[in-house]
C-alpha cells in the first residue's frame, strides 16, 4: 500500500477522485456486509486534510491494518461458519488458544456522534472474523472509489490498449511453401471416371432402380380435416402409446416425512371406506433399507399392469384448445344499459304486518299497497315523492291483491279482501277528479231488487257500510265467453307463483316457488327460451316496465333482481337478457322476504314490498 505523500496527491485527480457523496455503513444484524448510503455531508475525502491525516497515519504506522500479506489473521478458526458462535460470548480462537472476546457493539446514536467528530470515521469498517475495526488507506479508498464508476482499479492499467499487429508484411515476397502446385490438381482423376462408368452401366442394366414419385389420387375426403392426413392414409390400427404409470412419490419411500404416515386412527377410517375410495398404499417408516419387506402386492400389480397393456381399449382423442372466455357470451356494459334502479331512495313505513301486494297510480304520484292480516287488514294509499300516507282503509280482512284503474281520470282502487272483490274511491286528485270517481261507483237502488221470476244473478254489486265503495259477491262460477285455447306454454317448472307479459304481446316471464325464471318467446316456440336459476327461494313476483326495457323478480330470499330485457322488431333477432342489479335491503320474517315488485309506469324506479311491513322505492 505504501506509496509517497505526493504520489497519492498527484494521482488524485477530477476523475479519479473517491466518492464525494457516499459514505460506508456497518449493517448491525448483517454481520460483515457493507453498503453506501448518501451522507449529506462528512465525507472524509471531500477535504485534503483527511487525505492528508490518512497518508500521514499510514506512513507512521508503515502498514495497513487490513494487509493479510504481513500479519496473518487473529482468528484461527478457519472455515467454521461465524453463525455457530451466534449466542457464544466469543468469536474464536487465537493462534495460541485463546478466546476472542467479542467486542461491545456501541449504538447509533454513539456512531452518529463519533462519525460527526471524526473526520477519517467513515472509512473504518467491521472485519466480522477477526472483530475488529479496520480503517482503509486513501490508497484503498481510492480503488473502490473507481470500481464503483466503473474503471479499472489501478489508473496505470489501460482496459483498451491500442491494437498491436505482431506480423511483419515487408520484404515477405513468398507463401510459407514455396512448392510448385502437383500435376493432380489439374488432372481429372482416373478412378473417379471408373465409378462412373460402373453406375452408369448398372443403372442402363436395371441394376439400380430409383423410386418413381407416387402419382396423389384425384379423390379426396369431402369432409375431413387436413391435419390428420397421414393417420387417414395409413391402413388398419394406428399405433397409440400405452399410458405411462405414475412415477413413486415421497409417501412411497421406506424413510418417508411424519407428515405422510397415517395414524392407526386413519388406518382404522380406511377400512370403512369403500374399495374404490380405499388408497393403494399406506406410507410405513424403517430405520434402513434393508428393514424394508418385500412388496406382497408386487406380482398381483403387474399382472394388473400387464392386463391393462394388453386387454384395455384405448382410443385417440383429440384435443381442441379453445380459451373458455371466448365461449362466454359478449354482453354490453352496464354502463351503456342505464337507467336502471340501483339504490335504495325512499321507504315507506306504517303497516303493521306483511305488505303482501301493492300497485302503482298510472301518472304515478300514488300508490296502494294492502297488508295480509286477518286481524286487521289495512290498505294504505301513499304519496311517491314524500312518502305521506292519504288514506288508511280498514277492511278488517286479507288483502290478496290490490290495482289501479289503468285509466288516470277515474282513480279507483280494486282489491281482493277475503273472497270478494272491493273497489274503493281513493279520493285522491282534484274536485272534479273525485267527482267523477263517486259518479263510476254510484249504485240505483232500484237496480238491486230481485227480478220477478225469483232468479238469482251471478253478481251483486253491493254499496259497502263503511267506505266509499262497493263490494263485488259472487254466487257462482262461470266461463268467459267464446273462452278458446290459443296457444300452451310448456314450463316445466314444479308450480307457477307468477306471469307478467311484454307491452309488445309476444313475450312472457313466469316465476315458480322453485326459484326459477322462464323467459317465452311466443313467436319462437312454446318452449322457455332462456331458463334463469338466480333465486335460492319461491319467487314471489316478476313484472315488465311498460317503457323502458327492464323486467324484475321478487323472492322469499329478501332479494329482487333487476334485468335488461331488449326485444327486437328483427324477428330473426333473439330478445337479449342481462342480469344488472341485486337489491337488497329487506328483513325475513316468518321465513318470507320480499312479497312484491311493481316499476313505475314512467321513471325506471322499482318498488318492492316486504315481510317486514316496508315499501321500498329504488332508483337510479
Amino acid at each position: 500500500m505504501g506509496r509517497p505523500d505526493g504520489e497519492d496527491n498527484a494521482d488524485l485527480s477530477s476523475d479519479d477522485s473517491p466518492w464525494s457523496d457516499t459514505a460506508w455503513s456497518e449493517d448491525d444484524n448483517d454481520e460483515g456486509s457493507l453498503s453506501f448510503e448518501d451522507s449529506g455531508e462528512g465525507s472524509g475525502l471531500d477535504s485534503d486534510d483527511g487525505l492528508e491525516e490518512e497518508a500521514e497515519g499510514a506512513e507512521a504506522g508503515g502498514e495497513s491494518d487490513s494487509s493479510e500479506d504481513e500479519a496473518g489473521p487473529r482468528n484461527t478458526v478457519g472455515d467454521v461458519p461465524l453463525g455457530w458462535y451466534k449466542d457464544e460470548e466469543h468469536i474464536g480462537y487465537d493462534i495460541n488458544g485463546k478466546k476472542i472476546k467479542k467486542r461491545d457493539r456501541e449504538g447509533h446514536i454513539d456512531k452518529l456522534l463519533r462519525n460527526a467528530d471524526s473526520d477519517t470515521n467513515w472509512r473504518k469498517v467491521i472485519d466480522a472474523y477477526n472483530d475488529e475495526e479496520v480503517q482503509i488507506t486513501k490508497e484503498e479508498a481510492k480503488i473502490i472509489s473507481r470500481l464503483l464508476k466503473g474503471k479499472t482499479p489501478h489508473a496505470s492499467v489501460d482496459p483498451y490498449p491500442d491494437y498491436v499487429d505482431w506480423f511483419e508484411y515487408d520484404g515477405k515476397g513468398h507463401p510459407l511453401s514455396n512448392a510448385p502446385e502437383p500435376k493432380r490438381r489439374f488432372v481429372p482423376s482416373k478412378w473417379e471416371q471408373k465409378k462412373v462408368v460402373k453406375l452408369v452401366r448398372a443403372i442402363r442394366k436395371g441394376w439400380i432402380k430409383f423410386d418413381k414419385p407416387k402419382d396423389e389420387p384425384d379423390y379426396y375426403l369431402l369432409w375431413g380435416d387436413d391435419t390428420d392426413t397421414a393417420d387417414n392414409k395409413r391402413q388398419g390400427l394406428s399405433y397409440i402409446p400405452a399410458p405411462k404409470p405414475n412415477l413413486p412419490g415421497h409417501e412411497e419411500s421406506y424413510n418417508p416425512s411424519v407428515e405422510y404416515v397415517p395414524t392407526q386412527e386413519e388406518i382404522d377410517s380406511y377400512q370403512l371406506m369403500y374399495e374404490e375410495d380405499r388408497p393403494k398404499f399406506i406410507p410405513r417408516r424403517f430405520e434402513s433399507l434393508r428393514s424394508v419387506p418385500a412388496y406382497e402386492k408386487a406380482l398381483r400389480e403387474g399382472f394388473d399392469r400387464c392386463l391393462d397393456l394388453y386387454l384395455c381399449p384405448r382410443t385417440r382423442k383429440k384435443r381442441i384448445n379453445i380459451d373458455p372466455e371466448s365461449l362466454k357470451p359478449k354482453l354490453p356494459s352496464k354502463k351503456d344499459l342505464r337507467p336502471y334502479p340501483r339504490t335504495c331512495y325512499l321507504e315507506f313505513k306504517g303497516h303493521s304486518g306483511s305488505v303482501r301486494s301493492l300497485s302503482v297510480e298510472a301518472t304515478g304520484q300514488w300508490i296502494a299497497s294492502g297488508i295480509e292480516c286477518s286481524s286487521d287488514g289495512t290498505i294504505r294509499v301513499w304519496e311517491v315523492e314524500t312518502g305521506r300516507c292519504l288514506m288508511v282503509f280498514n277492511v278488517g280482512a286479507d288483502v290478496h291483491r290490490i290495482s289501479w284503474n289503468p285509466s288516470p281520470d277515474k282513480p279507483v282502487l280494486a282489491a281482493i279482501v277475503g273472497h270478494d272483490l272491493l273497489l274503493l274511491n281513493a279520493e285522491v286528485g282534484d274536485e272534479e277528479t273525485q267527482m267523477r270517481t263517486k259518479q263510476l261507483l254510484h249504485i240505483d237502488e232500484s237496480a238491486l231488487e230481485e227480478d220477478a221470476d225469483d232468479k238469482k244473478p251471478a253478481v251483486r254489486w253491493v254499496k259497502h257500510d263503511k267506505f266509499d265503495g262497493i263490494t263485488l259477491i259472487h254466487h257462482k262460477i262461470y266461463d268467459l265467453q267464446k273462452a278458446e285455447v290459443v296457444k300452451k306454454l310448456e314450463s316445466g317448472l314444479r308450480e307457477i307463483s307468477s306471469i307478467s307479459i311484454h307491452p309488445g304481446g309476444d313475450n312472457v316471464i313466469v316465476g315458480s316457488k322453485d326459484g326459477k325464471l322462464c323467459w317465452f318467446d311466443t313467436d319462437l316456440s312454446t318452449k322457455p327460451y332462456k331458463m334463469l336459476k338466480n333465486h335460492s327461494k319461491d319467487i314471489t313476483n316478476v313484472t315488465f316496465h311498460w317503457r323502458y326495457p327492464l323486467f324484475a323478480s321478487s323472492s322469499e330470499d329478501c332479494t329482487a333482481y333487476v334485468f335488461h330485457g331488449m326485444v327486437y322488431a328483427d324477428l330473426n333477432q333473439n330478445p337479449l337478457i342481462v342480469p344488472l342489479e341485486i337489491l337488497r335491503g329487506h328483513l325475513s320474517s316468518d321465513r318470507r322476504g320480499v312479497l312484491d315488485c311493481k316499476f313505475h309506469p314512467r321513471q325506471p324506479w322499482l318498488f318492492t314490498a316486504g315481510a317486514d311491513s316496508v315499501i321500498r322505492l329504488y332508483c337510479e
